[in-house]
């Protein structure tokens, strides 16, 4: 849309005076605009666009297409797509009334055609992208997607516009537990390992709140507890009770993930953070007797059978 500004002089006499600045605008014929419900995205969740035509002519616009890149980008001698739209989600209205759905012709970029706008009216288009392996992950990262709309015949011209949305920044944690020695005797030493790994792009600190809570079965004495390697404290760092394990909510921290763009396919490989919670105890008797009860076993065992 240009602006107009404009300032008249008036001589008399030899003397000359200016005019007040007056301002005006130029109407646009057709406007584009681009707009991301989610401004945040992270690998495999999906981002609604909502595009506006705005025809402020009075004759109708017909035959138009439109293009949405879906952030393309130059890697490695290959050309990827960030974003993938989600087949089946275009909607297309016309002044607010929804209409038969125009045709798809591409997915990679994502192609739209047959978009007509009658005089002085708008159109809105909405579809759903989700951003797949090539998105970056790494803090601070984006994607810029640019819609082309392409106007035929005479008039042949094309406008466009761009949306930028920004990638997540937070933690995201998963944990995997393992026991040993397998098998043990009833009144032998048990080591529980939780591997906590971390493939967000921040740190799990303390704002996270991490804590692992865990009821032995069966119960453990004189346990030993560390992270990553060093000790942690009963009813300082963690809390036991009963079978029961807790940790404090400020004592765990995961580290954030690394990111490398793989040369050969372009995806993003993460290399999750990690962190290791190690409890050591012995086995209590009476507390392995109540865990291997004939109708909590999860193998039926020769004494049970003949019960």
């Amino acid at each position: 849309m240009a602006i107009i500004k404009n300032q008249a002089q008036l001589s008399y006499n030899n003397q000359i005076t200016n005019s007040n600045l007056a301002f005006g605008r130029v109407l646009d014929s057709l406007t584009i605009t681009k707009t991301a419900v989610n401004k945040h995205y992270a690998v495999g969740n999906s981002t609604v666009y909502i595009i506006t035509l705005v025809n402020n002519e009075d004759t109708a616009l017909w035959g138009l297409t439109l293009q949405d890149n879906l952030g393309e980008y130059k890697y490695a001698f290959k050309t990827l797509y960030p974003l993938t739209y989600t087949k089946k989600t275009l909607r297309y209205y016309v002044n607010g009334e929804l209409q038969a759905t125009p045709t798809v012709t591409k997915t990679q970029p994502l192609e739209i055609t047959g978009i007509k706008i009658p005089a002085n009216s708008y159109v809105t288009l909405i579809y759903e992208a989700v951003s797949n392996k090539f998105a970056p992950q790494a803090q601070n990262s984006k994607i810029v997607n640019t819609a082309t709309l392409t106007i035929p015949g005479k008039q042949s011209k094309t406008i466009t516009a761009k949306e930028t949305i920004c990638v997540e920044s937070e933690p995201r944690l998963t944990i995997y537990k393992t026991i040993s020695p397998v098998p043990v005797t009833e009144t032998g030493t048990l080591t529980y390992t939780f591997l906590i790994q971390n493939s967000g792009n921040t740190v799990a600190g303390k704002d996270a709140n991490i804590a692992i809570s865990d009821t032995f079965n069966p119960e453990l004495d004189d346990l030993k507890v560390f992270f990553n390697g060093s000790e942690l404290i009963n009813n300082s760092d963690y809390t036991y009770v009963n079978g029961l394990f807790t940790t404090k909510t400020d004592k765990l921290n995961v580290p954030k993930a690394t990111y490398i763009q793989d040369k050969a396919s372009g995806a993003w490989v993460t290399n999750p953070g990690t962190s290791t919670l190690t409890i050591q105890g012995r086995i209590k008797h009476s507390s392995y007797v109540t865990a291997f009860d004939c109708q909590d076993a999860e193998e039926k065992y020769d004494n049970c059978d003949n019960e």
